[in-house]
């Protein structure tokens, strides 16, 4: 039987080839699931994703499942135990950041209606989908995700630099980056 073809990123590492093939590039329209995506992308800053992968289940467990209503009322005591946890990445300033990004979170639902309908607006309601032959051509950014990083700051957003905005982007299907070879982008254009 002949290998699914895949984009080359993810390497032979099973969880990084599952996040490929069920995660990555799927539209999310869940607000919950936005939420973590935001912050998983927020503490991968500076680090590889293959890190902040290993160590999703413990972050869904140290925060709560990623419901902002809760993180958004967590307190210094709260504070102090997340940066004690090992099993997440303990960087003070991520941790507060996701702290403040759930309160800014929750003001675009308010404002919105959900966080979804605020955010597909700036690809107009689809997924941008690209039609790269080689990862080599795949920006780090692009002029959406710098609008999208300005609105977010704006916003009181941290963590959400273009680079963040983009990866944040392809991970969850606002832009379809899979390689025109791999098979995923053939599922997802249809």
């Amino acid at each position: 039987m002949k290998e699914k073809q895949r984009c080359e990123w993810q390497g032979s590492d099973e969880l990084m080839i599952k996040y490929h093939d069920e995660d990555w590039g799927t539209p999310v329209h869940d607000d919950r699931k936005w939420f973590e995506f935001i912050t998983l992308d927020a503490f991968q800053a500076g680090l590889s994703w293959a890190i902040v992968l290993n160590k999703r289940e413990n972050f869904r467990k140290a925060f709560d499942n990623f419901e902002p209503e809760i993180i958004a009322k967590y307190d210094e005591s709260k504070f102090e135990e997340l940066t004690q946890d090992a099993g997440i990445i303990r960087n003070k300033l991520k941790i507060k950041a996701t702290i403040s990004n759930a309160k800014a979170f929750m003001e675009i639902q308010k404002e919105f209606g959900s966080f979804d309908k605020y955010i597909w607006k700036f690809v107009d309601n689809k997924p941008i989908v690209n039609k790269w032959k080689l990862t080599s051509e795949i920006p780090a950014s692009t002029v959406v995700s710098d609008v999208l990083s300005n609105d977010l700051k704006s916003r009181g957003f941290k963590f959400v630099g273009t680079t963040i905005c983009y990866a944040f982007m392809q991970g969850a299907g606002l832009v379809n980056d899979h390689l025109t070879h791999c098979f995923r982008y053939k599922e997802l254009t249809k």
